[in-house]
């Protein structure tokens, strides 16, 4: 499968859906059901190496359907190096780490780290990631998102932590390109409800 950009990731899809710490069987089914209701985006966070094993399954089954799954939590060079081992097509990090930025975009995935300030914004910009993940969104608010289109018109947020069918429409109102739901997915008419985000009535 060839690079992907965030771009085109996210183009006309703002959804993701964040598979953490759920068995393999559950990830791959939840994945599928994702595709199929439209919503392209897929990550499965990282944080052990069972949870690696989890990705490579989502990411055997997003092969099959030419959906491009992300690693999430990608913290360290060993994360890193089992996201690349699973078959990632793109990192995403809850703050923003230099290294692994640049090792994640040497390796050919594009990376997605999580700011929460103006200052986390520029470092990131700095360094040449382009799209940034706000997190945790719940606690910084809608009216962050609105702040930061000030100083910063440019910059993609993708906004992260306590997102759900509930509150996505309003981040995404307030200046958000894409919301991305995890715990929430364990609601099994969170999905549904999301897809209807990518179909806005006029």
């Amino acid at each position: 499968m060839a690079p992907v950009t965030f771009d085109e990731l996210f183009a006309g899809v703002p959804v993701m859906a964040i598979l953490r710490g759920m068995p393999i069987d559950k990830s791959v089914e939840l994945a599928v059901r994702a595709w199929d209701l439209g919503i392209e985006c897929v990550e499965v966070p990282v944080q052990t190496e069972e949870a690696a094993g989890v990705l490579a399954a989502v990411v055997a089954a997003g092969a099959e359907r030419g959906k491009p799954v992300g690693a999430g939590t990608v913290t360290s060079g060993e994360r890193l190096g089992w996201a690349v081992e699973a078959g990632a097509a793109f990192t995403v990090a809850p703050g923003l780490d230099v290294e692994v930025a640049r090792a994640s975009v040497a390796a050919g995935l594009p990376h997605l780290p999580g700011v929460a300030t103006a200052t986390d914004v520029q470092a990131a910009r700095a360094v040449g990631l382009s799209w940034l993940k706000a997190f945790p969104a719940s606690v910084l608010g809608v009216e962050w998102f609105r702040a930061m289109r000030g100083p910063f018109p440019e910059v993609p947020f993708v906004a992260t932590g306590g997102m759900d069918a509930g509150n996505a429409a309003a981040y995404l109102a307030g200046g958000a390109k894409v919301v991305a739901v995890g715990s929430a997915l364990e609601d099994p008419s969170q999905l549904p409800s999301l897809s209807a985000l990518l179909h806005p009535t006029v």
